[in-house]
Parts: structure tokens; C-alpha cells; sequence
């Protein structure tokens, strides 16, 4: 459904080569940064063997919940927050940082002041130029927007009109023509005492940091639609967006330039989407840097008894990879690969194309027969062929205390 205001009007010019996640782009170094909390590891790249190196760990004022480089790849920028996830407690420090990235070695030194934010970021973008940050909020859900310094620290605050941003938020992301800023809005799902919020892709005109004439794209009215994450086609006017809660992935044509609310494909994500268990969940969501493959995350972690214990109940945790027909969008899955750990949160693939990085934020129980053993948090680390197919080479372990959690981790050019 597209809200009173006229669609047509929403989104104009043509379509060009979009800026694709942000660890996409061509350049000689690589390196990756994952947090456990408010500790956040630098690890070298080597995509040739596929292996990660641990470098150095810095701490954060409170714990990451989402990072984007400024375009230069000079600065890295860190949203964190000392809240727990989804409605949990609440807590008083919310930021956005800044680090210097090292040229010659990828390490993180601080830049300048952090920022306060009034509640806990959940996404964080740049507009193209890197002229503004723009930080989704979920509970309650918001979008604001921030000026970048000329020193390239965070800014203050750019002003808006009153605007309908939906309910619990989880990415923004600006359009490849740098016209239009997308709010992803989840909404939640219904319980046996509470009705169903609605979840809806709710887009701003963008102007120099400032948002306006926001339109809503929510089939059903927002009902059993639970967008998660979108990424962009680098040369195509295609857009892709995981359906958290229902399993699905949409994919959206943008003819002319403009975000047609029609969904033109709809896909499955799981392998055995019959054998639907508690909990599962559609995640990131990340096209190819060559525009042939897309690939997206599938969650699960309820647990049952067993043993005296909390053991996984089951459910698919790994990469679904679709191949996209190049004449239409259409994602057609040829995979469903495991990512041997609970629960998916993020991924990211290197610039070159040749390699998978999955993330797992935390440690979960897992049945061996008549034992139980912990299958550890950590990084899952995937080749990718030719054929946009992956094959598992390691997984690197990391340690996550109780009461923390790994909740965010990307590789970034520099």
C-alpha cells in the first residue's frame, strides 16, 4: 500500500550505479572489525587464503551497535549504546564516534569528540558525499540526521518537520542517486494479547540533510510484512529487501528512477520453509559487487530443556544465495549453505567478491547426541565461486561473556 501522497512524485531521475555496502568497493587493503560489547577487535583481511588475523582491540564508550566509514575511508564512524537489544532495559549513553583508520594498517585511533545521541541507534548510513550521517533509531522508531565537520567528526543536529517513522526501525539507506533516504521499519509481530504493529519501507525525500514528503511502501497496510534490510543492484534500478518475519525476500524494480511499490518477485529464503521452526528469522541482506548473486542471513536460536540445560530447538542458521537473471531481477536460490554456529546476525562480503564473512553474536547449547556442548559465538568465514556458490573454509571462535553480546561486524577498503 503507498500512502495518500502520489508515488509518482516521490522519487525522479534516473537511476545510476548505486554506492554498495560499504565493504565493497575496490581498494588494496582490507580489514574487519567485530565488537564483543564495548571491546572492538581490528582483524587484517587475507582474502587469498581466506583467514582473519587479530590485531588490536580498542573499547568504546558502550557497546557497537552498528559502524559506516566516511566515503574517503579516513574515518570510520561507530553508533553504540549501553541499552539491550529490542525492548529491553534501557540505558544513558548513546553515541556516534569517530576513528581514524590507519592507511598503512587498518588500526583505529579516535577523532575527535562522540557525539550524544537521545536513545539507542540501531543503523547508521552517510548520504553518497559523506556530508551527513543518518541514524536509525527503533524504540522508539526515528530517523535523524547529523552533519559532518569539515574535520570529518560528527556534527550537530540537522533540524526536521514532524515525521511518521514507522515502528521499531532496523536500517536506513540512501538511494544510489543520493535523492531519497529509506527508513526500514520491522514493525512486530502480533501476540495472543496485542495486536499486530506494521511494519513499512517509509521513504524521505533527502536534500542536503534534510528529509520531507515521507511515503509509505507496506503491502497489506504494514500486515505480515516485516522488512528487515534492503541492498541495491551496483548497476541495475533493483532493489532487494529480506521479510524478517515471514521468510521471504522481495525484490522491488525502481523504472525511471522511481521505487515501484509493486513487489515484482517474491522469495523464499529457507530450505525447508514447510518445516518452519519458532524464532526463525530473514536477516542482512547483500547483492554481489558484480550484480550476478545476492545472499542473505537466516536466524534461529529458541531453545528447549533438555538435559537440565537450554539446548537450541532447531532451525536453519546460514546463507541463502540466490542467483539474479540479469535481463529481469529475478533471485532464483541455488544454495542454502549452514553458517556452523546459532544465530547469523551479519555478513559482509570483501570488495574482490571472493569472500564471506558471517558473524554469530552469541555462545548457544547444542544436543551431541545424548550430550550437550556449546557451539561458541564467533566468525564464519566462506569462499565464493565463480558461481556465487560458497563452501565453508573455518570458523574463528570468539569468547562473549554473559551479559554481552557480538553484535556488530563489517570489513571496510581502506
Amino acid at each position: 500500500m503507498v500512502s495518500r501522497r502520489t508515488f509518482m512524485s516521490l522519487v525522479a531521475g534516473s537511476v545510476v550505479a548505486p554506492r554498495l555496502a560499504f565493504s565493497q568497493t575496490s581498494a588494496g587493503k582490507l580489514a574487519l572489525y567485530a565488537n564483543v560489547g564495548a571491546e572492538f577487535t581490528h582483524y587484517d583481511v587475507d582474502v587469498a587464503n581466506a583467514a582473519l588475523i587479530r590485531r588490536a582491540t580498542i573499547t568504546l564508550p558502550a557497546s557497537a551497535q552498528y559502524a559506516w566509514p566516511h566515503v574517503s575511508r579516513k574515518i570510520l564512524y561507530v553508533a553504540t549504546s549501553s541499552s539491550a537489544s529490542g525492548y529491553g532495559p534501557a540505558g544513558t549513553e548513546h553515541h556516534v564516534s569517530a576513528f581514524r583508520i590507519d592507511p598503512a594498517s587498518g588500526a583505529l585511533t579516535p577523532h575527535g569528540e562522540p557525539i550524544r545521541l537521545p536513545t539507542r541507534p540501531i543503523h547508521m548510513t552517510t548520504d553518497i558525499p559523506s556530508q551527513h550521517l543518518l541514524v536509525a533509531f527503533n524504540n522508539p522508531s526515528a530517523l535523524r540526521v547529523y552533519r559532518v565537520n569539515s574535520d570529518l567528526t560528527p556534527g550537530e543536529e540537522v533540524k526536521q518537520a514532524p515525521m511518521d517513522a514507522g515502528i521499531f526501525a532496523h536500517q536506513v539507506r540512501i538511494t544510489p542517486d543520493n535523492r531519497y533516504a529509506v527508513l526500514v521499519t520491522r514493525g512486530n509481530e502480533g501476540t495472543p494479547t496485542k495486536a499486530e504493529d506494521p511494519g513499512a519501507l517509509k521513504v524521505f525525500e533527502y536534500n542536503n540533510g534534510v528529509l520531507g514528503n515521507e511515503v509509505s511502501i507496506a503491502e497489506n497496510g504494514g500486515r505480515e510484512f516485516g522488512p528487515r534490510h534492503l541492498d541495491f543492484h551496483p548497476t541495475k534500478p533493483w532493489m532487494y529487501v529480506s521479510i524478517e518475519t515471514q521468510n521471504k525476500m522481495f525484490m522491488y524494480s525502481m523504472a525511471g528512477g522511481k521505487i515501484n511499490p509493486a513487489i515484482v518477485y517474491r522469495k523464499e529464503t529457507l530450505a525447508d520453509p514447510k518445516n518452519l521452526k519458532s524464532r526463525q528469522a530473514a536477516g542482512t541482506v547483500h547483492v554481489h559487487p558484480n550484480g550476478r548473486f545476492l545472499y542473505g542471513a537466516n536466524r534461529s536460536d529458541a531453545t528447549v530443556e533438555f538435559a537440565g540445560k537450554q539446548v537450541f530447538k532447531g532451525g536453519e542458521n546460514g546463507i541463502v544465495v540466490y542467483s539474479i537473471d540479469q535481463n529481469t531481477g529475478e533471485p532464483v536460490q541455488i544454495q542454502n549453505i549452514e553458517s556452523h554456529a546459532i544465530h547469523p546476525r551479519t555478513f559482509h562480503i570483501d570488495p574482490s567478491g571472493r569472500l564471506l564473512v558471517a558473524q554469530h553474536n552469541l555462545p548457544v547449547n547444542v544436543r551431541d547426541g545424548d550430550n550437550v556442548r556449546v557451539n561458541a559465538a564467533g566468525l564464519s568465514v566462506f569462499r565464493i565461486g565463480d558461481d556465487g556458490r560458497l563452501t565453508f573454509v573455518r570458523k574463528y571462535d570468539v569468547d562473549v561473556p554473559a551479559g554481552k553480546t557480538m553484535f556488530w561486524m563489517g570489513m571496510v577498503a581502506f
